[in-house]
């Protein structure tokens, strides 16, 4: 369901196409502060993604976890493990969870963890543990960057093996594959090459309410001069598109033709890869794309779009 403020006419509507996070949301945060010289904007929230745990992948999961089969032992089968996203991180938190009673559960204090940036890596510092886990990989803050930390970290953990063993990346049904080409590229030496085996733990899809709740959000903003809609994922774009009368349905492609009678309204992606799917897909160019996929440069696109404009 969507979530915003009170109507706020003299302010420009920015439509995060995102479920709020909670407690608190930057996103909110930013969007909400006033600056002096900058347009107000009104932060409305309209939840576009709802994510199920994969039983296949969550039972393998479990498995190799309570056959304590990731671990730093000769005999393992995988010697640590990859996050880059908060719902695999939040599976992996369910198994924990339902393993509790064993007091060393999960088993996997002496391997390293690596997480793509701060968020995900603040949710698996939140996981209980004694001692607690060893996650490293804060800093990098996208997948490229990960992977050729873990090239040379992850060959120093394990400096006394001749062969590294591989490492397991715990992600959802759509992925990016950088970080297992970076880690298997057959051009790097024997001795530095990772195998790296993918398990899916969730699944992502678009909300059954998702339509009618962007609906409902362009008719309230329906008298505003002009609004933004900030998409995050390639997941509902399709909807998105159809939602602000720019899909042709019988090409599927984008159209530019706008109507008179609605408010102008502009895209913008958190990055390039949504970015690049609106263009192959639907031919659509998004007025901005984040340089920094963050709440700042969201918010830093739209203001130099704005001042473009003016």
């Amino acid at each position: 369901m969507a979530s915003d403020s009170a109507s706020s006419p003299d302010k420009v509507p920015v439509l995060l196409l995102k479920t709020k996070s909670s407690p608190t949301d930057a996103y909110e945060d930013i969007f909400s502060a006033p600056r002096d010289g900058s347009p107000s904007f009104e932060p409305i929230f309209v939840p576009v993604l709802q994510h199920r745990f994969e039983d296949d992948g969550m039972r393998q999961f479990e498995k190799l976890l309570r056959e304590r089969r990731i671990s730093r032992s000769a005999d393992s089968a995988y010697g640590g493990l990859i996050f880059t996203s908060q719902r695999a991180v939040e599976a992996f938190a369910k198994l924990v969870d339902e393993g509790k009673g064993d007091q060393t559960w999960p088993h996997l204090q002496d391997i390293p963890v690596y997480s793509v940036g701060p968020a995900t890596t603040r949710a698996l510092k939140a996981i209980p543990q004694a001692p607690p886990l060893q996650v490293f990989g804060e800093h990098t803050g996208n997948g490229d960057a990960l992977a050729r930390f873990i090239l040379d970290h992850y060959d120093d953990w394990y400096k006394d093996r001749p062969t590294k063993p591989p490492l397991l990346f715990l992600v959802g049904e759509q992925r990016r594959d950088i970080i297992p080409k970076t880690l298997m590229d057959e051009t790097l030496p024997g001795v530095r090459r990772i195998e790296v085996t993918e398990m899916v733990l969730y699944g992502t899809g678009v909300m059954e309410s998702f339509a009618a709740d962007f609906a409902d959000v362009l008719q309230r903003t329906s008298n505003r001069p002009e609004r933004w809609v900030v998409v995050f994922s390639p997941t509902g774009c399709d909807s998105m598109l159809k939602g602000l009368g720019l899909l042709e349905q019988d090409t599927g492609k984008a159209i530019e033709k706008a109507d008179e009678s609605k408010p102008p309204t502009s895209i913008a992606t958190i990055g390039p890869t949504t970015a690049s799917y609106l263009k192959k897909m639907f031919a659509y160019e998004p007025r901005v794309c984040a340089k920094e996929p963050s709440p700042e440069g969201i918010r830093q696109g739209i203001l130099d779009a704005i001042e473009i404009k003016l």
